[in-house]
């Protein structure tokens, strides 16, 4: 069972949860005096049009054409099936539905941002984009809109990755994309970083900060971040308006799960979901799933941090585990972040999301079962809702009682096979801290 739409019923507006958060969102703070963030600041960063969908107070915002049109090229809008295999062997009286991002061309969620960020700086004039990515998603994602808007793009891969993964470099190889593994000695936070320990994993943050740094030394270049600020998860937003769509064709969901790094996978499903339950329209319950070793919504602290490990970006008030937190190295190279989108912190903070959190070997087992009953081999990023969304399945049939359950598989793992090879093997360990960073500051 499966819901397709048509190139006509790509949304044509993004929508924008901050005029609906239960509360304002705390500013932003200038790394250098600990006051509000100036716009003007952010824009020798970003491009200027990302700047001011951050600052937007519009409930939604218009999709440009030619973004669009990149969608449907991509493969917009993607299927929605019924995983009822999984059902069935799970013996639940659960209904599960899931919205497949792994069918884009680039394999993840993440080209819904990148396309529409190439786009802005393209309309800008800016000539080449920086950034940062983990698992290497992001990264490929963004190479293939600079591809496709003929952008420059250089990518810092997080080092674990980077080597885990070497198919990830290959493709972004073939966009066209300049790749570093990070930490790198082509900066000075990277040099830093690797004097202390000639073979640091690497993590989001230290990549984040490279990323910014070499900006800045381009007046030419902007930087393009795949998660965690409000207009990147705004134009995943995507996700879920497509996903209202196609249930109609099946039933109202009761349950929302999906995997959570900074924010943005699970941000694109839930938030126009969220925007119903917020309205008084509709009741919904919201489960985001996180890696154990990295707990920054189960076990980090709610407070202002930086984003980067650098202390480069704006200071953020979110769930945070400590900006120079330690990563360990887990296969889920795009959940290895130490902090949380501000807007899903509010919401977390709120009750209206209930986090939980897994080891990785309990999570790949459950991407096991999925791959053996759907066919789908998830990114082990997805395979973290998949495992969310097997035990609410059980719950269900424990306390016999039906239930709606829709998530977002947000990648495929094709790319990831040394992962499972690692599970099947029984090699992967499982990490959790008993101390980090945020608890002593």
């Amino acid at each position: 069972m499966k819901a397709v739409l048509g190139d006509s019923k790509i949304p044509k507006r993004w929508y924008n949860i901050l005029p609906d958060l239960p509360e304002p969102l705390a500013p932003p703070l200038d790394p250098e005096t600990d006051e509000p963030m100036k716009p003007e600041k952010l824009l020798r960063i970003f491009a200027e049009e990302l700047v001011k969908q951050e600052m937007s107070t519009e409930r939604y915002v218009e999709i440009p054409r030619k973004v669009r049109e990149l969608y449907a090229k991509i493969g917009r809008p993607t299927p929605l099936f019924r995983a009822t295999n999984l059902e069935k062997t799970l013996g639940t009286p659960a209904r599960i539905y899931f919205k497949y991002e792994g069918a884009t061309v680039t394999g993840s969620h993440k080209i819904n941002t990148a396309l529409a960020q190439a786009y802005y700086a393209k309309e800008q004039g800016i000539e080449k984009l920086i950034t940062e990515t983990g698992a290497g998603q992001w990264g490929t994602a963004l190479s293939l809109a600079g591809a496709l808007l003929g952008l420059k793009v250089r990518v810092y891969m997080a080092r674990a990755s980077y080597f885990q993964k070497p198919y990830r470099k290959t493709i972004m190889r073939l966009y066209g994309a300049e790749i570093y593994p990070s930490p790198s000695d082509r900066t000075e936070i990277g040099r830093k970083f690797l004097a202390e320990d000639p073979n640091h994993p690497g993590g989001l943050g230290i990549a984040i900060s490279e990323a910014i740094e070499d900006v800045l030394r381009d007046e030419k270049a902007r930087y393009a971040l795949g998660s965690v600020l409000n207009h990147v998860l705004m134009h995943q937003t995507v996700i879920g308006l497509e996903a209202m769509e196609q249930m109609k064709e099946f039933e109202e969901p009761d349950v929302i799960v999906g995997c959570v790094g900074g924010g943005s996978n699970f941000a694109g499903l839930a938030y126009p979901f969220v925007r119903d339950l917020l309205s008084g329209k509709a009741d919904y319950e919201f489960i985001a799933v996180e890696p154990k070793a990295a707990p920054s919504m189960t076990r980090g602290v709610y407070k202002y941090d930086f984003g980067d490990s650098g202390g480069y970006t704006p200071k953020m008030k979110m769930y945070t585990l400590g900006h120079t937190y330690y990563v360990p190295q887990i296969h889920a190279g795009g959940l290895r972040y130490h902090g949380l989108a501000p807007t899903l912190s509010v919401l977390i903070n709120h009750g209206i999301v209930k986090p939980v959190a897994y080891h990785q070997n309990e999570v790949f087992q459950a991407a096991e079962l999925f791959a053996k009953t759907e066919g789908i081999i998830p990114a082990p990023e997805s395979a973290h809702a998949v495992k969310g969304v097997i035990d609410r399945a059980l719950k269900a049939k424990e306390e016999g009682r039906e239930e709606v359950i829709l998530f977002t598989l947000s990648g495929h793992g094709l790319l990831d096979l040394k992962g499972y090879e690692d599970y099947l093997d029984g090699k992967l360990e499982d990490y959790e801290p008993e101390q980090f960073p945020a608890m002593e500051e």
